[in-house]
């Protein structure tokens, strides 16, 4: 039987692939951006985003006692993925421990909640869904293609940053709480020439 329907991809139209990580001057711009506007949750979330390298279904699962003890929020914090099960650590530097407290502060936060709890009745904390529009929402506000970011983009920007500082693939593996080291390599979509270099410089 015939049809006059046409056959279209699915990612027609779409870009696709890895979401590239932010570059300094951008994740200064958002802070800025965010702190003018005295956007206290969202600078808090972003800055945790950055510094955890967090899965955003991660993120968004936080409770306040991950991240804090006592009225203290921790310089290292460790949870548990939920996509492999594996416990990854982290670290919150002095801006992010700064803008998450300031957060429970303003929110009245006690340990047992999540950390960024929805503002819908239906929903007991910020959505994954939520959290995507969120991060295209602080892109699109300095100027960024919405289209071309996404919440890898979060997970990405430190790890990336600090293998090309470092070019320690093993740390950065660590970090992101990959079982594989090629799946870091994957990830932080390191070229053939890089590759390369590095094995030029390994001596055995």
């Amino acid at each position: 039987m015939e049809t006059n329907q046409t056959w279209e991809p699915w990612n027609k139209g779409k870009l696709v692939g890895q979401k590239p990580p932010l570059k300094p001057k951008d994740i200064w711009a958002i802070r800025i951006h965010l702190q003018n506007e005295h956007q206290v949750r969202d600078l808090a979330m972003f800055n945790l985003a950055i510094d955890s390298k967090l899965r955003g279904c991660d993120l968004v699962n936080l409770h306040v006692r991950d991240v804090t003890h006592g009225n203290q929020v921790l310089p290292r914090a460790m949870v548990v993925q939920r996509k492999t099960q594996r416990p990854v650590q982290f670290e919150l530097t002095e801006p992010t421990r700064s803008a998450v407290s300031a957060w429970v502060e303003k929110a009245n936060l006690r340990p047992e909640h999540y950390l960024f709890p929805s503002r819908l009745a239906k929903s007991p904390h910020v959505s994954t869904r939520q959290y995507a529009r969120i991060v295209h929402q602080w892109v699109a506000a300095i100027g960024l293609d919405s289209t071309v970011y996404g919440t890898h983009t979060m997970r990405r920007t430190k790890a990336t940053l600090i293998y090309k500082r470092t070019k320690n693939l093993r740390a950065v593996q660590l970090l992101l709480g990959h079982s594989k080291l090629e799946s870091t390599v994957r990830y932080l979509g390191i070229e053939v020439d890089d590759a390369l270099e590095i094995s030029e410089q390994t001596e055995i």
